[in-house]
């Protein structure tokens, strides 16, 4: 890999016409192939593992160093140094993604695509937390940031597009299903890194750190992945990457379909759970009617909601595989996620709270593996995974941005937190209908 190896595009063509795919003919071992042997268990184990990595490295800072931190610089303002600092993080992450799923599309090391970009990343996103644990100021703690965020979306890019690279369309299903419980363990294991080390967060930023470098280890040795010809590779020139990272929707409909479905439903997702601890304090008076602090209240909850996702992204990507569909799986799961904001809106009681959460868990597990499955059938070219699962993930992290534009409104002034959850099941609801426009996959 060298700095001379920068992302291109190829002519942009359907990935799934023989006729015009090199990587359909007969060379079937190269890197561009649509794959057709099974994974197996140890690789699949390796991607789970960095999903648990980048997640612990990302969720521990993100819950709650962070927030220690900005207490630590200056009490009165944490608030605002909270949202400069994640703020700034997340608007790296927009970028970095596509941009480095585009640069491991390209990546002709021997080593492979992938493995590259998966090994920098992490060892980026690992030294800006160890050094965040020393940044002496607001400035320096946002810088970091969002070099944590830079090397651990570079490695999430990488390691997402080594899926389609690697994995049969009819494992997919069950592959995505592992990935996605192995990003809730690693979101519970940040958890749990942030309440042990007990307010430390310099030695949070370490063992984060450490948790990162570990998860790709396995990956690291055990990663098949195939290098890519430098005769396979077209030329760089700047206007046409920069050009790749617009999909248009009229050639590859499929593909933006599938975007937009996935933009809707995270932000009724992120609308749920935007406030769902003022929804517990000021809707279902929850210290009040059963003695339990609201913050203990969006634990339970956040754990519930985990072990159903856990749980049903496994299965249900399983079970897409079994059936040979997408489709129909990603609708139930997206109307599932919807009827869950239904459960919070119209039964604002603790009750009401715990089988929301449960549906809402068991809803987005579902759709997490399936979801994913369909998306890298709709993929433009092999060449371009990583670039395309990576404008496939910018609608993963713009809801963060969109949701909070769209939902203090219905909380201040259009009828509080019942409108709120409604609002929320009707925009994943058009996540559901959209999806039937999708053509080419079942």
């Amino acid at each position: 890999m060298s700095l001379s190896d920068l992302p291109g595009s190829l002519p942009e063509r359907p990935v799934t016409d023989p006729a015009h795919d090199p990587a359909q003919t007969q060379g079937s071992t190269t890197a561009l192939a649509e794959p057709v042997e099974r994974v197996r268990a140890l690789w699949v184990t390796g991607v789970v593992l960095v999903n648990v990595g980048i997640n612990a490295a990302f969720f521990g800072p993100i819950q709650v160093l962070l927030g220690q931190q900005a207490i630590h610089f200056d009490e009165g303002q944490k608030e605002a140094i909270l949202a400069l600092v994640t703020g700034s993080g997340a608007a790296v992450s927009l970028v970095a993604n596509p941009l480095f799923g585009a640069f491991s599309d390209r990546t002709t090391s021997r080593f492979g695509r992938r493995v590259p970009w998966v090994l920098f990343g992490a060892i980026l996103g690992a030294a800006a937390l160890i050094a965040l644990a020393g940044a002496p100021n607001v400035a320096v703690m946002a810088l970091l940031w969002c070099l944590v965020q830079a090397g651990c979306n570079g490695a999430y890019a990488a390691l997402t597009a080594a899926i389609p690279d690697r994995v049969p369309v009819p494992q997919r299903g069950t592959v995505g299903g592992l990935a996605a419980m192995g990003q809730t363990v690693g979101i519970l294991a940040g958890a749990v890194i942030a309440s042990v080390v007990s307010g430390n967060f310099a030695l949070g930023y370490i063992v984060c750190a450490a948790a990162l470098l570990a998860g790709v280890v396995l990956y690291l040795f055990k990663n098949d992945d195939v290098p890519l010809s430098a005769e396979t590779r077209p030329p760089f020139k700047l206007g046409t990457f920069a050009k790749g990272f617009w999909i248009s929707p009229v050639k590859y409909p499929d593909f933006a379909w599938a975007w937009l479905t996935r933009l809707l439903v995270n932000v009724g997702n992120h609308m749920v759970t935007l406030y769902l601890l003022f929804f517990l304090k000021d809707a279902v008076h929850l210290e009040e009617m059963q003695g339990i602090k609201p913050e203990l209240g969006v634990l339970i909850l956040t754990g519930l909601y985990a072990l159903m996702v856990i749980v049903t992204s496994v299965v249900g990507g399983a079970i897409s595989d079994r059936m040979g569909k997408r489709k129909p799986l990603v609708i139930i799961s997206s109307i599932v996620i919807s009827l869950a904001a239904l459960i919070l809106g119209l039964d604002p009681t603790w009750t009401g709270a715990i089988a929301g959460a449960v549906v809402l868990g068991i809803g987005f597990g579902a759709y997490l593996a399936v979801d994913f499955a369909l998306i890298t059938q709709v993929l433009p070219t092999a060449l371009d995974r990583g670039r395309d699962l990576g404008v496939i993930n910018v609608a993963n992290s713009l809801p963060q941005v969109i949701a909070p534009l769209i939902a203090y409104p219905f909380v201040a002034f259009w009828g509080g937190y019942i409108s709120l959850y409604v609002a929320a099941a009707v925009i994943g609801l058009l996540g559901a209908v959209f999806v039937v426009k999708i053509k080419g996959v079942a």
